[in-house]
């Protein structure tokens, strides 16, 4: 790694005004991607402002219509939140796939979105809901935040602080694992909503990371089924092909995914 300062601001101010003063400054939460990527020498920020302890960034909210989590709210306790699971139950779901205990015990929500990866899973149930990114500035809707392959719509050292969710009707995750990474190869969020509206958003599949699957969504919206998506063809264009899968069995894993989804909530 190369030399870098380490700072644990004590409030939100406090790691705005750190990092505004660096010449390369990182904010750091679960580190999960920051650490390996400095040890690969792939990163050196002059400054890391550890914001994992913050209490703007903390804190599970619940009532009848929606979820607010805290960006520095980990994937396990999302996972093991009873009052997340009895308003969101997929969600908790999604949290306990990723990764392992190690990771979902350091990683953490915000973190994951501002580095969305592609085969990241919390980006799909963040799309499918329509949740709201809160940032040290302002309010990002989801639709408007994702832009691609590790790229979002934050701004140079802006600060996701919470994210939240919709209640849905009904919603569920499915998601075929790397067997080595655990990453998703192909993740699924459907989500009935309360006015009758359905969204799926798709992760791990294509190579411009995240994305609504317009199709299944119609053919769900006009028969709440499984066997409404068979006879859908997802199209390969822009789905990722390495050696783990093509483009073509990505494809498919996609439309199958949704199928199981879509079971988990009938």
């Amino acid at each position: 790694m190369y030399k870098t300062r380490y700072h644990r601001p004590t409030d939100l101010a406090e790691a705005v005004m750190l990092i505004s003063g660096a010449d390369d400054g990182r904010f750091l939460a679960g580190g999960q991607t920051l650490i390996p990527t400095m040890k690969q020498r792939l990163a050196a920020p002059t400054d890391v402002v550890d914001v994992a302890r913050l209490e703007a960034l903390s804190g599970i909210l619940v009532d009848a219509d929606r979820v607010s989590i805290g960006a520095a709210v980990t994937h396990a306790a999302v996972a093991t939140s009873e009052d997340v699971r009895d308003a969101i139950p997929a969600l908790s779901d999604l949290a306990a796939m990723i990764g392992d205990p190690a990771v979902r015990h350091r990683g953490t929500l915000g973190g994951s979105l501002a580095n969305n990866d592609p085969a990241a899973d919390y980006p799909a149930a963040v799309l499918a809901l329509e949740a709201t990114i809160h940032t040290d500035r302002r309010e990002i809707a989801a639709a408007d935040y994702f832009m691609g392959m590790f790229t979002t719509a934050l701004e140079d050292d802006e600060l996701i602080t919470r994210v939240v969710f919709p209640v849905p009707e009904r919603a569920a995750y499915a998601k075929f694992k790397n067997p080595a990474s655990r990453y998703a190869m192909a993740g699924v969020f459907v989500a009935r909503m309360k006015d009758g509206a359905v969204r799926v958003g798709v992760t791990g599949a294509s190579g411009d990371g995240v994305y609504r699957a317009a199709e299944i969504e119609a053919a769900l919206l006009a028969n709440w089924s499984a066997d409404a998506i068979q006879p859908l063809t997802v199209d390969t264009a822009g789905m990722l092909s390495d050696i783990h899968g093509s483009a073509a069995y990505r494809a498919n894993l996609v439309k199958v995914m949704a199928k199981r989804a879509v079971a988990a909530i009938a």
